[in-house]
């Protein structure tokens, strides 16, 4: 019962390799799927650029226009171009660091609203689930578990 129980611990504290599918390894997809994210990550960015652009309007209208000054317009502004320009170029593979960059400032915004701060927690979760769902897809293309690595694979000769 005891060798049992360590087995338990040892299981759980250490990494489990991903099991292997039943159909084998597979072969490479005709579609990459990490190519379908960069999408999830430019359209993630272009939201949240938008909900940026709309801190504006907080800053504006909130305790009479005290809070609209030179710095905090154009600190809002910065960061809502530079999520912008950043979708644009999603596919180079340093880009989700620079993704994740782009969350300081928001949540470092405080002294500007605390508006500004909620946007950056409230995408900052939202890219943490954006990087779960890239490391499950990771995982289960490495196992074998994706469809489309068994079925109309690009290394068939018919195609």
């Amino acid at each position: 019962m005891a060798d049992q129980n360590n087995t338990r611990r040892s299981r759980r504290g250490a990494r489990r390799e991903p099991d292997m599918s039943p159909l084998g390894p597979g072969k490479a997809p005709v579609k990459d799927p990490m190519a379908g994210l960069t999408g999830v990550l430019s359209g993630t960015l272009v939201m949240e650029a938008i909900t940026i652009f709309l801190i504006l309007t907080v800053i504006l209208k909130v305790e009479n226009g005290e809070l609209w000054t030179t710095f905090n317009w154009v600190y809002v502004t910065v960061i809502g171009l530079a999520h912008v320009v950043v979708a644009f170029f999603q596919k180079k593979p340093v880009m989700l660091w620079v993704d994740l960059a782009l969350q300081i400032p928001l949540i470092f915004g405080f002294f500007i609203h605390w508006s500004v701060t909620a946007v950056g927690i409230t995408f900052g979760v939202v890219w943490f689930f954006i990087i779960k769902l890239r490391s499950e897809m990771l995982q289960r293309m490495r196992a074998g578990y994706l469809v489309t690595q068994h079925l109309g694979t690009a290394e068939d000769p018919a195609r």
